[in-house]
């Protein structure tokens, strides 16, 4: 297959790029050659996105699938603008923020409301857009290509060379044994998908022309069975204590992401939908997921013994939070 990823040079685009060419696909990457180094055995073109003109080097050339990652409405046009008539396949990487409602659990992408889109030619970097840009992608993908399009919608991406650390907080934690905070209530679900899972399956679904559009993550699962997982995998001496949403809220931790944060926790009810998603239909159309212990021990060897993290709570602020939890 002749495979041309849109990026390629970071994290899921790298990985996809990378189990590609394991598979013996013809990898194209295509970047502005700013960010990151490719894999090996890839062609790498150099390109602008921003403008028709900057992806003249790709003008004319024919590719059997197309990954791409990007969060950018006016660099789909563009793309689809140059690429549209001479690919037979079109995989989006979307996200799970398209969707307007995180409190109803059980929804599916054919039920789920989404937010409205931006301007097809808006290039506007605000996180704020990050879900109605996606929206906007992906309507013209949908419009230009119809059935050659697959459309994904990842919620939490994890795994080894996972910068975010929402969920390498876990692992490095639990590994170190004693009395754990836990979040909320063991029966809380949790989703996210390991990124060689999802490489995989966007790879699964470029040889197969499947197209549609799914949610890419695994179905919930229970944060008492995720961090049992995780302790398991790593034979982790640890206890954990589980602390209700209030007090977490009164000691000022963050929910989800970013400092003094726990990822994968988020306020109930408003975010009761948002780890709650109905993934039976990806499961259907070819999706795998592998045991969250496989992904734990993995994120780890790549992380090595010390990783400096970029979000969980300090030892202090835990300690500071079972205190007050016990002294109830």
């Amino acid at each position: 297959m002749r495979l041309l990823v849109l990026g390629g040079t970071v994290y899921l685009s790298k990985t996809v790029a990378a189990h590609a060419v394991a598979r013996g696909h013809d990898v194209t990457v295509a970047t502005r050659g700013k960010t990151g180094e490719a894999p090996g055995g890839v062609t790498h073109v150099t390109v602008d996105r921003s403008t028709v003109e900057g992806l003249e080097p790709l003008r004319g050339k024919e590719f059997d699938a197309v990954v791409d990652v990007t969060r950018f409405p006016n660099q789909v046009r563009n793309a689809l603008e140059v690429l549209a008539d001479t690919v037979g396949h079109w995989t989006f990487v979307s996200t799970c923020s398209v969707y307007n409602d995180d409190a109803t659990p059980g929804q599916t992408p054919a039920t789920a409301p989404t937010h409205e889109p931006t301007a097809d030619d808006s290039d506007e970097p605000s996180i704020d857009l990050f879900g109605p840009s996606k929206v906007s992608c992906e309507n013209q993908i949908r419009h230009r290509l119809g059935d050659r399009a697959f459309i994904v919608r990842p919620g939490l991406i994890v795994g080894p060379g996972d910068r975010g650390d929402r969920f390498g907080y876990w692992p490095r934690r639990i590994a170190e044994g004693g009395e754990m905070l836990a979040p909320g209530d063991p029966g809380e679900n949790v989703q996210y998908i390991d990124v060689r899972d999802l490489a995989d399956w966007i790879l699964d679904a470029a040889e197969a022309r499947t197209h549609g559009t799914y949610d890419g993550i695994c179905p919930p699962m229970p944060r008492g069975d995720f961090l049992h997982d995780i302790a398991t995998a790593l034979h982790a001496d640890v206890t954990l204590t589980w602390v209700p949403q209030d007090l977490l809220t009164a000691h000022e931790v963050q929910p989800w992401m970013g400092e003094q944060s726990l990822g994968l926790w988020l306020p109930l009810p408003e975010y009761a939908g948002f780890m709650n998603r109905d993934v039976t239909g990806a499961i259907a159309a070819g999706m795998k997921n592998r045991p969250v212990g496989e992904t734990a021990l993995d994120w780890r060897d790549a992380a090595g013994p010390s990783p400096e993290l970029r979000a969980g709570i300090t030892r202090e602020k835990e300690a500071e939070i079972l205190a007050a939890f016990h002294a109830r």
